[in-house]
């Protein structure tokens, strides 16, 4: 079998990067791989393949996440287990590797204080302005997701180590970090990394497409039909709001999990350059921010503290809803 050619998105210094990396995590006998809080897709299939990389390659490995994994993606757990982690289950480990994430807040509280056990901690991301005091990162912003730095990883080192189960985890980063390849982070590169997936892997792309987007429960649909009344425009029709309060969820049986996509409708909306959704999660108000224009979301969640990516990013306001709304409004007004 071949590996696919493709116009490269990583530069000499960037294949340098991947090398070290490779040698430097592989002198490691016990490493434990960690997702963000919050998984999807990319983390997910990122913390798996990752982790059969290593164990492939002789390195005892173990792969944790804080939160539960999504019910549509617990088919990975078939592949290789994610479990939250115990009380000083840490100490146990030689090293640490973070990935789709490059500040360790964003790996919750057991993975923060890591930064004082003087072990070292090794990153893999696709975000802009990572943190310091990684022992060793690979951190490309121009690639699509993290599943495609993995990809490169296993491109770099060998690529027959990708089998069946490590191609479908690296294909649904792809997918749902693209928003099924539709995403302008898409490169020629991008798509010859999926064909060579799907060709490694021995599948076809409507075997993750339809566990991830076609089993949806119907909580889920009712949810999204309460969602959708609250659509709102903003700045003549060029920013759009969608909110999800606890009321709603109450009434429908559903969590935060099931509102995965819904962000998608209100930037949908004909004119419109950028969109937030607005959720109600516990004394806070989760924002999820999207652009298809100019407008950089990232800079704008930056102001409520958090970040992402130009065209897609996350943060939090104190609440309440109401004055959430007003104030996000306002500062995405300003880039307008």
């Amino acid at each position: 079998m071949y590996l696919c050619q493709s116009s490269p998105i990583f530069d000499a210094m960037e294949n340098t990067m991947f090398k070290s990396f490779i040698s430097k995590i592989l002198s490691y006998q016990k490493v434990a791989v960690i997702s963000h809080l919050r998984p999807d897709g990319d983390c997910l299939g990122a913390q798996v393949a990752l982790s059969l990389w290593l164990q492939k390659n002789g390195v005892n490995v173990s792969a944790f996440n804080e939160d539960s994994i999504p019910n549509n993606m617990t088919w990975l757990q078939d592949f290789f287990p994610v479990s939250k982690p115990s009380k000083d289950q840490f100490d146990d480990f030689d090293a640490f590797v973070v990935v789709d994430g490059n500040a360790l807040h964003r790996f919750g509280e057991s993975v923060e204080l890591l930064s004082g056990s003087n072990k070292p901690i090794f990153m893999i991301d696709h975000h802009p302005d990572p943190d310091d005091g990684f022992e060793e990162f690979i951190s490309v912003v121009s690639a699509s997701s993290t599943c495609e730095l993995i990809y490169q990883l296993y491109k770099e080192h060998n690529p027959d180590q990708i089998d069946d189960q490590a191609a479908k985890a690296m294909y649904l980063g792809l997918v749902t970090d693209t928003g099924s390849f539709q995403f302008d982070s898409v490169k020629p590169a991008t798509l010859h990394a999926a064909a060579n997936l799907l060709e490694r892997g021995n599948f076809t792309p409507n075997i993750i497409a339809e566990r991830i987007y076609a089993s949806r429960p119907l909580r889920q649909l009712k949810l999204l039909s309460l969602a959708l009344e609250t659509i709102q425009v903003h700045g003549k029709g060029q920013i759009s709001t969608i909110s999800i309060t606890r009321e709603m969820f109450e009434k429908t049986g559903c969590n935060n999990e099931d509102t995965e996509g819904f962000v998608q409708y209100p930037l949908s909306i004909e004119g419109v350059k950028a969109c937030v959704l607005f959720r109600e999660d516990g004394n806070r108000i989760k924002l999820s921010l999207r652009s298809q224009s100019n407008i950089d979301v990232n800079k704008w969640a930056r102001k409520f503290n958090g970040g992402g990516h130009k065209k897609a990013a996350g943060a939090w306001h104190e609440g309440p809803l109401e004055k959430a709304v007003e104030e996000v409004i306002d500062a995405g007004i300003e880039q307008l």
